[in-house]
């Protein structure tokens, strides 16, 4: 059995990684590995060769007036499809083409809130999260930042970091139907996998969340009817689902294509960890003209290097600290990501880094985390 000491918060946590020759059974088929997440190291090296970088971090005010922006353009389409049926071609095709791009830029838009980018003061951040929320139908962005702060402090960690699939998706959607069916519905996955993962502790944010999105909601079908509300949650929906702009979720973290080559063509690999040597990559950027419609959220190695940088400052950090980042595999297309993930034999729900996790490891996900 191999160890491995993680220190965050003057807190230790052990990892015990399972033998070489474990079964299938015990190491799954997921890229399991002994090594700590790159991030935070490759973040002291940059900070070490460019202290500059430091003046980049901190909130970014005039994101809250695009957010004002989207919500209006959001609520007024709402409006006028309050007398259009759900299932008529123009109800679908707005839902497509404008809810789903917005609510895709609000999902984001909360991604940056729950890391404080927006005002000085956390609560504020929280707060306005709440109202951001509006659009997407269901209370959701209360929630959504301890999850986050989880995927970041614990990456790829298999019972903390909730962005990972589960054993039971690997095993019954890594075939093409079960690819597409994810790809479909990973909106769903998203939403309903953290509950099965870890537990957060309830706040008065959450209640706060819920009341105010069913005040909202029931304003909404009260004055306007439940085409209205209807159009909210397609939009949410199509928003993850096969949308361009949804790529971003595979694109992030999924080991794919040509990155896939510690297990391609290597059998022993399945059964055996992974060395530090023939690790993969586990976080991949895109660069492509998406990110003018998604906070830049494609600069997702400059973002979990630095997470407390707004996203109008990661293309600086890029430029500044090129020679970290452009050696790193990139993803070129989102489109193609969910192509090539859903009819590339090679890339299945497995492609992922994982690192152990549980009470066997130094800690008991059975508390309720309070990361609020």
């Amino acid at each position: 059995m191999g160890e491995i000491t993680h220190r965050s918060n003057n807190e230790t946590y052990t990892f015990e990684t399972p033998p070489a020759d474990s079964t299938i059974e015990v190491l799954n088929e997921f890229y399991w590995t002994k090594e700590s997440e790159p991030h935070v190291t490759r973040r002291k090296q940059i900070l070490a060769k460019y202290p500059e970088v430091r003046k980049l971090t901190g909130y970014e005010p005039k994101t809250k007036w695009y957010i004002f922006g989207i919500l209006i353009l959001q609520f007024s389409v709402a409006y006028y499809l309050r007398n259009t049926s759900l299932f008529s071609f123009k109800f679908i095709a707005l839902a497509y083409l404008i809810g789903a791009t917005c609510n895709q830029a609000i999902f984001l838009a909360i991604h940056e809130l729950s890391h404080n980018l927006l005002f000085k003061k956390p609560l504020h951040n929280k707060l306005f999260a709440i109202f951001t929320n509006m659009p997407i139908g269901i209370p959701y962005s209360a929630s959504f930042q301890p999850y986050h702060q989880l995927h970041h402090k614990f990456l790829g960690d298999e019972y903390l970091d909730a962005d990972l699939p589960t054993k039971f998706e690997g095993i019954f959607l890594s075939n093409v139907l079960g690819k597409v069916f994810f790809a479909i519905f990973q909106i769903l996955f998203y939403a309903l996998r953290p509950m099965f993962v870890t537990q957060i502790k309830f706040t008065y944010i959450h209640l706060l969340n819920i009341a105010y999105q069913v005040l909202v909601d029931y304003l909404m079908v009260h004055n306007w009817g439940g085409r209205s509300l209807g159009y909210f949650i397609m939009s949410s929906f199509l928003a993850g689902s096969l949308h361009p702009c949804a790529g971003h979720f595979i694109a992030e973290h999924y080991v794919l294509n040509e990155n896939n080559t510690p297990r391609s063509g290597n059998s022993e690999k399945a059964t055996a960890n992974i060395s530090k040597e023939l690790l993969p990559e586990e976080t991949y950027s895109y660069y492509g003209p998406l990110n003018r419609l998604t906070w830049n959220v494609g600069y997702h190695n400059e973002h979990h290097d630095f997470p407390y940088i707004a996203w109008t400052k990661l293309p600086e950090l890029r430029r500044i600290a090129a020679e970290f980042y452009d050696p790193l595999p990139q993803v070129e297309s989102w489109c193609g990501v969910i192509w090539w993930f859903c009819f590339s034999d090679i890339n299945t729900l497995w492609n992922r880094v994982k690192r152990n996790g549980k009470e066997k490891h130094g800690y008991n996900v059975g508390i309720k985390l309070d990361v609020n």
